[in-house]
């Protein structure tokens, strides 16, 4: 059973931007009757706001604009998947994104800009009122750690997608303050990883079960790491957390800490890593929860449930199966992926393959016979209420123990040999070297359709994501379809970020600029 569980909504804490969901650690009743002028006073009242922010965690959709899964955007954006969908017209934008060919009215980065930046407007306004509250210190220092921690965490994926956006560390007073510039990308890192550094040492080295989800330390480390690598990969420097140089050998210093201290380790079995059996266990360093409590059923606001929409929407479309059901078959996966991991062992939990289906198969666009096993419609992870299709399971795995080994290795660890033996020798593999090329390689092995390898490639140059992005007359045996729509051209004059929403150039009343190659 999932330890972190969606109980209800609660109230509107301000119009529009602070309704949320809570889970298990924070089962709340509706506060109807709350409203801000009469809120942030008690401790109790804290903890809902602070629900309120971790519930932009679970965001995969904005009403009345796009389904935006992170994991299926960021593969679909890379060479391990393509668009899918049902039809051409059903997977138009997504395909946009896979073609790199995306117009700045494209619904997809509008739905992913509008969710960030409704976290961070959360986790500021927290920020700003927690000092008042009537609370511990105790209280207060692990939840401000943890407004900050996920802070960073919207401001680092609205980064990482779009680079040049406004850094926000405070709420906006009104109308007068709308037009923000947009910030050097350095400032914003730097801000990414002062809230990162300021929270590792307020946040708790673990968790009761009850509370399982809530933010580590070790979860804190794990994510500097990996603001650092690609930073550093982008743009060649360090970062400055306040004063703090945060460079190689800090960024190490807390891989290492994480890695000898935490408990954190490999599942003996790979596999558990993507099931029910290993959510929330050894390997899982950050977690986001997805379950079917309370059961949805509106198709009017998805984002009101807990289900996991990258699962179902890149679920095979097959119905009358006993193990995979009524997915929507989108972001299907690439020959290329699976020529590449065909003599791995983590190939059979990594892919799942057209003729491991039961039931009836409906094949969709841009068909390949290949789909993600990792977050899927399988059975496992069908919901037990509500709407099928709203009610998926499966838990994001946001940062894995193995990723941790591979960053610290790539960090040049003097213990990188042993780390990277340890994630190889855990499938059953001989050592390799461990030189950059072969960590580089086995961070594709490890985690693949885990939402990383687009931002991998990019952090290697522009150079190499050109090579890697670009690929024409690969065709794998199920492949169905003319030639032309798998094959794919990358746009450096993007180096590979998103557009800035029209919608929010429009608004800026010109104070935006739109990012290089749109």
């Amino acid at each position: 059973m999932k330890n972190i569980k969606i109980k209800s909504v609660i109230a509107l804490l301000i119009p529009l931007l602070f309704s949320a969901c809570s889970e298990d650690f924070l089962d709340l009743q509706p506060l109807d009757q709350e409203v801000s002028s009469n809120f942030y006073r008690t401790e109790e009242q804290a903890y809902q706001a602070l629900v309120a922010i971790y519930d932009v965690l679970t965001y995969q959709s904005t009403p009345g604009v796009a389904w935006a899964p992170f994991i299926t955007v960021s593969d679909a954006l890379s060479d391990d998947a393509f668009a899918g969908g049902s039809d051409a017209n059903d997977g138009f934008h997504f395909d946009q994104l896979n073609n790199h060919n995306i117009p700045t009215t494209n619904p997809l980065p509008h739905s992913i800009w509008i969710k960030n930046y409704i976290g961070v407007f959360r986790a500021n306004l927290f920020l700003e009122v927690i000092d008042d509250i009537d609370a511990s210190d105790d209280f207060k220092s692990r939840t401000i750690a943890e407004a900050k921690f996920m802070r960073a965490y919207f401001h680092f994926e609205q980064v990482r997608f779009f680079e040049n956006i406004p850094l926000l560390t405070k709420t906006l007073a009104g109308p007068s303050e709308y037009g923000q510039e947009q910030n050097a990308p350095e400032e914003v890192y730097d801000q990414i990883a002062l809230d990162l550094v300021e929270a590792i040492s307020d946040l708790p080295e673990s968790v009761p079960a009850n509370e399982a989800g809530r933010i580590t330390k070790w979860a804190a480390q794990g994510l500097l790491a990996r603001v650092f690598l690609f930073y550093n990969g982008v743009y060649g420097a360090d970062l400055n957390a306040g004063g703090t140089t945060v460079d190689r050998a800090f960024v190490l210093g807390h891989l290492e800490d994480l890695i000898n201290n935490s408990g954190h380790d490999l599942f003996e079995d790979y596999a558990h890593n993507f099931s029910l059996v290993g959510e929330f266990g050894a390997e899982s360093v950050f977690e986001i929860s997805y379950g079917d409590t309370p059961p949805w059923w509106d198709w009017g606001y998805v984002r009101g449930g807990n289900g996991n929409l990258a699962a179902q929407m890149q679920g095979p479309r097959v119905t009358g199966s006993s193990n995979w059901n009524r997915g929507w078959s989108f972001a299907p996966v690439s020959h290329k992926l699976a020529d590449f991991l065909k003599d791995d062992p983590r190939y059979e939990y990594t892919i799942l393959t057209e003729e491991e289906l039961d039931g009836s198969l409906v094949k969709g666009y841009q068909h390949t016979g290949y789909f993600s096993k990792k977050y899927s419609s399988d059975a496992e992870h069908w919901g037990s209420g509500g709407q099928f299709e709203l009610n998926r399971t499966c838990n994001h795995r946001v940062i894995r123990f193995s990723d941790v080994l591979l960053m610290a290795a790539e960090l040049e660890s003097p213990n990188a040999q042993e780390y990277l033996d340890r994630v190889r020798d855990r499938v059953g593999l001989d050592p390799v070297p461990a030189t950059v090329e072969n960590i580089h390689r086995e961070r594709r092995l490890e985690l693949s359709l885990e939402g990383l390898r687009y931002f991998d490639v990019l952090r290697r140059g522009i150079d190499y994501a050109n090579q890697e992005f670009t690929h024409s007359g690969i065709r794998g045996p199920n492949y169905e379809g003319d030639q032309q729509i798998f094959d794919v051209t990358f746009n450096p004059a993007t180096r590979g970020f998103l557009p800035i929403p029209q919608t929010e150039i429009d608004l800026s009343a010109g104070v935006f600029v739109q990012n290089d190659g749109y």
